[in-house]
């Protein structure tokens, strides 16, 4: 991918942390009660028989490391934590307040891009928003970057987008028909994957295992 459209999306997150600060705004969510359910939602990815048992876990795109505050609140001691984000901004911020967390900022996309292996890796956000991208410029860069992605996780992944069964669309998010995404899951991926739609949001999340 020479032309890097998808940096818009990242000057647009920087942007709303330069307006909200370190809040569920400054990473542009705007109900602070929905946050809380996709961070369950999004480490439900971990296996029930990998439940108690320590993990590794990179919150790829992630912005103020609001992940790990509800690890930590939940106390979730079995999960260690590492983030990752294309934002210095973001990295800077997250690396402050959790300095004995890894956090990596770098494109996964550059050709000598270098990322550890972890068990699982976690996309919120990533992909819910297109803001001036088209369609068809969004799905480019999601099918690559997913593809990356899921060869850095040992057992699975996880990652939101927008449903198609909405009362309404909206140009700047990403709405990804089931079907789309079913048929490059299997086609280049894998036959192993979960939708939930089950959460009550305008949104659904895919888990995508290797096996």
């Amino acid at each position: 991918m020479v032309e890097k459209k998808y940096l818009s999306i990242v000057s647009h997150y920087e942007t709303c942390l330069d307006r909200y600060g370190d809040s569920h705004l400054g990473v542009d969510w705007p109900k602070p009660e929905d946050v809380e359910k996709r961070y369950r939602v999004m480490l439900e990815v971990i296996r029930p028989e990998s439940q108690g048992q320590r993990v590794s876990l990179l919150d790829f795109g992630c912005g103020a490391a609001h992940l790990n505050e509800y690890i930590v609140k939940q106390r979730l001691d079995h999960i260690e934590y590492a983030g990752l984000d294309l934002s210095e901004k973001f990295v800077r911020l997250s690396q402050s307040k959790f300095p004995g967390n890894r956090f990596f900022c770098l494109d996964l996309l550059e050709e000598n891009a270098s990322l550890p292996v972890f068990d699982y890796i976690v996309l919120n956000g990533v992909f819910t928003e297109k803001r001036e991208l088209s369609f068809d410029e969004m799905l480019s860069y999601f099918k690559e970057l997913v593809r990356r992605v899921f060869e850095h996780a040992a057992i699975g992944i996880a990652f939101n987008v927008m449903s198609k069964h909405v009362d309404w669309e909206r140009n700047d998010l990403f709405h990804l028909p089931f079907d789309t995404l079913a048929e490059f899951l299997k086609r280049e991926l894998t036959r192993n994957f979960v939708f939930r739609n089950d959460y009550g949001l305008y949104e659904y999340t895919t888990y995508v295992y290797h096996d």
